[in-house]
């Protein structure tokens, strides 16, 4: 039996992060992954802000950069569109090369002192009296792993907190996607991502081509709510009416799930915390969890190497981790499932209006009382749901404008 301090479940960027922290503050870390090759396949658009690097101290490597982002594109139902660059907004990006990344992630747990075992399959996990079991079968064959403390970071699904009695995924908070990667994309502007709004184009939710240089991107949509046509369904028909994608050709393809209801009721336990996907560390709006979900494996990474030194595992203890993440996300994984109800129920028109009236606007020389005017020339309706979403995402902002 091999016994650690420390055991974190998935080697995806949370995992990943989790036991860099964990090592780094003195605790023996193992690090499990059910996959041959870390990284593959990759689940995701790849899109993220390099703000986020800022708040996680890593500083961003070429070697997994793709491409460098720095403005946005969304079209409306209607064919209109609405470009902001950072030049408007101070608000940059990057595409990753996941398969790339989640292995320098890995590799820095690994330098920070975590013992990293792949190939691995955690089939079960049971308390005892010094915290988990974990029964794995391995290319060595079965081995067990005892462990004081549990990360449980094994994506959207999360066998092994549903194990715990945790359930951290339904239906009805899942965002179907699928995507593919392609190359001979025909997009106007690498250094811009795009979004396609509208109920034909993915049921409450959007599409996106993510480019990656050299006529390579990221196509993809995810769909929400009660849909006769599947998210497959809905992206074939998106590259067969899209301009840039007309003549593209797949390279690669991906399907799944992403979590998009918030966090889940109970990240943490005795001896347990749970971070990533598995926790719900998603952007309830746009599905993006890279970043989200690397602060939480952050949080849980620290919380966990202290509460080893304090030799005080309670769920009393690793309240903190909590606290912790909801400090690093502004408490906005708990906020946005509101705001994202409101994006959600825009109907078509309510799109092409919105984008009509932002293209009225100079970002660069507008202020907030500026937006609220350009907001209430909107129709009743929905400039309700505008104010109501403003307000959601930020409140401070806007009760100083409106008392």
């Amino acid at each position: 039996m091999l016994k650690t301090d420390v055991v974190v479940i998935g080697a995806g960027p949370a995992g990943s992060m989790a036991a860099k922290h964990a090592a780094l503050g003195g605790a023996n870390v193992v690090l499990i992954d059910k996959k041959s090759e870390i990284g593959t396949p990759k689940r995701c658009a790849e899109g993220v802000y390099d703000e986020g690097f800022k708040w996680l101290n890593i500083e961003p490597d070429e070697r997994w950069i793709a491409q460098r982002i720095y403005g946005a594109t969304l079209h409306s139902p209607d064919g209109n569109s609405f470009t902001v660059t950072s030049e408007d907004v101070p608000v940059q990006g990057f595409i990753l090369e996941r398969k790339v990344f989640d292995k320098h992630m890995a590799m820095d747990a690994a330098r920070a002192g975590a013992k990293i075992m792949i190939k691995t399959l955690v089939t079960d996990i049971k308390r005892n009296e010094n915290g988990f079991i974990l029964s794995c079968d391995s290319i060595e064959g079965t081995i067990e792993v005892e462990a004081k403390i549990a990360i449980c970071a094994d994506g959207p699904e999360s066998i092994m907190a549903k194990k715990l009695g945790i359930n951290s995924t339904t239906p009805q908070n899942m965002m179907s996607c699928a995507q593919f990667e392609m190359c001979n994309v025909d997009y106007n502007d690498d250094e811009k991502i795009e979004f396609y709004l509208g109920q034909d184009v993915a049921l409450k939710g959007y599409a996106w081509i993510f480019p990656k240089g050299n006529g390579v991107a990221n196509v993809g949509l995810g769909v929400t709510g009660n849909t006769d046509k599947t998210a497959y369904e809905y992206i074939m028909d998106f590259i067969e009416k899209c301009p840039a994608t007309k003549n593209a050709q797949p390279i690669e393809m991906n399907i799944g799930g992403d979590p998009i209801n918030g966090l889940i009721e109970k990240i943490y336990d005795d001896n347990l915390l749970i971070c990533g996907d598995a926790a719900g560390q998603v952007n309830p709006i746009e599905g993006g969890g890279i970043i989200e979900g690397m602060l939480g494996g952050m949080a849980a990474g620290d919380v966990a190497a202290k509460a080893i030194k304090e030799e005080n595992y309670s769920k009393e203890r690793l309240h903190e981790y909590y606290e912790k993440y909801s400090e690093l996300s502004f408490n906005l994984i708990e906020t946005l499932p509101a705001a994202r109800d409101i994006v959600y129920s825009f109907t078509d028109d309510e799109y092409n209006k919105i984008i009509s009236v932002a293209n009225t606007i100079d970002l660069k020389n507008i202020s907030k009382r500026d937006v609220l005017k350009v907001v209430f020339k909107l129709p009743p309706t929905l400039t309700t749901k505008l104010i109501k979403l403003l307000k959601i995402v930020f409140p401070k902002q806007m009760k100083s404008i409106l008392f």
